[in-house]
């Protein structure tokens, strides 16, 4: 009797590129109806509408609003969908990979940069939603502080910390500098060049973090 093992994976790969194909759908409506009518106006049910699926099927991938916009945040701040962790990225791996300290900080200073070139938008529409938004904001600070900690580490490890340097306070400072609110204030209220902010923030960084002795 001939298995059908390959027929069930088969409909195990159909309903699971369906699910993506739903997901990149929702998240692509989603984003096009929060930048047009504002987080409070954009319902599920609209969202639903405009990417051609059921309500239930983006309550079933995404928990209902908050979910949602954490997960529009999160593929903003990466830049893809893809399951992989800010810290296993390309880009700081390469940093985490690089042997010289001042290239390390210029290559995470153009991580930073990038970053905020494609969430400056959305931080700003969500700065002006209100309370309703403020959770999955204080979350993204906290996997913000998280990340520039692991920073903090991977640069003691390396022998190349500034020498009597509190690592949390250290931490703490390199969270203020890299924020978006302060990346908005210098491009956008003082016009400064994104150019000009990568640089002004690896220099800041090695200025505050290594051991220049």
């Amino acid at each position: 009797m001939p298995s059908d093992v390959p027929r069930r994976q088969y409909d195990a790969r159909r309903r699971q590129d369906a699910a993506r194909r739903n997901r990149a759908a929702v998240l692509a409506a989603y984003r096009e109806l929060l930048f047009r009518d504002g987080y409070q106006a954009t319902t599920i049910r609209a969202v639903a509408d405009r990417a051609g699926v059921s309500p239930e099927t983006v309550y079933k991938a995404f928990g209902g609003k908050p979910g949602l916009l954490k997960a529009q945040w999160d593929i903003t701040l990466a830049g893809d969908d893809e399951p992989l962790a800010m810290a296993e990225r390309p880009a700081l791996q390469e940093a985490w990979r690089t042997r010289d300290p001042h290239i390390k900080l210029r290559l995470y200073a153009a991580f930073v940069r990038g970053v905020h070139e494609r969430l400056a938008p959305l931080f700003a529409l969500l700065t002006e939603a209100g309370p309703a938004v403020a959770g999955v904001l204080a979350v993204s600070e906290e996997e913000r502080l998280t990340g520039v900690t692991a920073l903090v580490a991977h640069l003691a490890d390396e022998d190349v910390l500034r020498p009597g340097i509190n690592q949390a306070r250290a931490a703490d400072g390199c969270w203020a500098l890299t924020g978006p609110q302060l990346f908005t204030q210098l491009t956008a209220a003082r016009g400064w060049h994104a150019d000009g902010y990568q640089d002004w923030l690896a220099d800041i960084l090695a200025a505050t973090l290594l051991d220049i002795s």
